[in-house]
């Protein structure tokens, strides 16, 4: 029985859990055959956890996560699929906050990643995982989860919102995506700027870019606003955005929000004056109140980031295309050395 204030609140199970903030997701893919367990590929997010994994784009191998944190993602997962006896596939979902990992939840079963693992490095997972649920055995496949993979894979979730009118963009724990693509290169930034190009999303070299972030938002704004400054961007801005970054000494141009009159932000993008947009939102008003951003930004084809994880790596890989052209090699490249 559990009492508040003297008084009986409930005399059956209580769930409480708490929001690891800022968290880092990450999924492990493993074939494990009763005995033995090869870890076929450790992902990590990049969003932040609380967006649906389905939505969140990916890297193979982890392009923030220590060495350390990745080999505890690599025993825990194999220490699960033995005490669970998992004779097949198995995917885990981690979080990892503060150097302190924790799971979400374990499938025993194939997962949606587990054709990116495959195609990521050069693995047939999905064919040896039948053959194991058939009565194989891992050792029969000369597999080493030691590998290092050359390369980096990004896995981007496509969206259909253009095709549905008055739909928000912000993502959150609801799956909404209806499909993937994938960039893969030599580094992360590159390998993130093909992603987005295979999802249809043409990130701007130079040009305007526009950020309205919340205010848990604002400690990162530094970082990204001397980045753009850098490589010649002008920098847009309603009042408290604005703010932080002139506050760190960044030059940057105040804009109106809607509701403070015209001319404002939504102006600007309706008109072709932004070539990028930033746009972060918490709680329900807020969200309420820059939905026209991030519609206008959609409908127009304007790249758009609603998370700061997000929009990080899209600078970063501007900054990477600007160093030259994106090569183009085939899949099979990456896995012979050739490329």
């Amino acid at each position: 029985m559990l009492r508040l204030a003297g008084h009986e609140i409930s005399s059956g199970p209580i769930l409480l859990d708490r929001y690891l903030n800022e968290a880092i997701e990450a999924d492990v893919d493993c074939i494990a055959d009763g005995t033995s367990v090869y870890v076929a590929g450790v992902m990590e997010h990049i969003e932040e956890a609380g967006i649906h994994s389905g939505d969140s784009a990916c890297a193979l191998p982890p392009y923030t996560l220590s060495p350390a944190i990745v080999t505890e993602l690599k025993a825990q997962t194999e220490a699960m699929a033995r005490e669970l006896g998992i004779v097949g596939l198995m995917n885990v979902q981690y979080a990892i906050k503060d150097q302190e990992v924790f799971v979400l939840e374990v499938n025993p079963r194939a997962s949606r990643t587990v054709p990116f693992v495959a195609k990521a490095t050069g693995v047939p997972v999905a064919k040896i995982g039948a053959r194991v649920m058939a009565g194989d055995k891992l050792s029969s496949f000369n597999l080493d989860d030691r590998a290092v993979v050359p390369h980096v894979a990004v896995k981007e979730a496509v969206f259909p919102f253009n095709r549905f009118a008055e739909v928000d963009i912000i993502l959150g724990p609801e799956m909404r995506s209806t499909g993937e693509v994938m960039g893969l290169d030599t580094s992360f930034e590159r390998a993130f700027a093909k992603s987005q190009l295979g999802a249809g999303v043409k990130l701007p070299e130079s040009g305007t870019v526009f950020l309205s972030v919340r205010a848990s938002d604002k400690p990162h704004l530094p970082a990204l606003g001397r980045l753009l400054a850098s490589m010649g961007f002008r920098i847009l801005a309603t009042r408290g955005t604005a703010s932080r970054l002139r506050e760190s000494g960044i030059e940057v141009e105040l804009v109106n929000k809607v509701l403070e009159g015209r001319p404002h932000c939504v102006d600007a993008i309706r008109s072709g004056d932004v070539q990028m947009v930033i746009n972060t939102a918490q709680g329900a008003q807020s969200v309420a109140d820059s939905f026209d951003i991030r519609r206008s930004a959609l409908v127009l084809g304007v790249p758009h980031y609603t998370t700061m994880a997000g929009a990080r790596a899209a600078i970063h890989a501007i900054a990477a295309m600007r160093e030259g052209p994106l090569d183009v090699a085939p899949l099979q490249s990456y896995f012979s050395g050739s490329f």
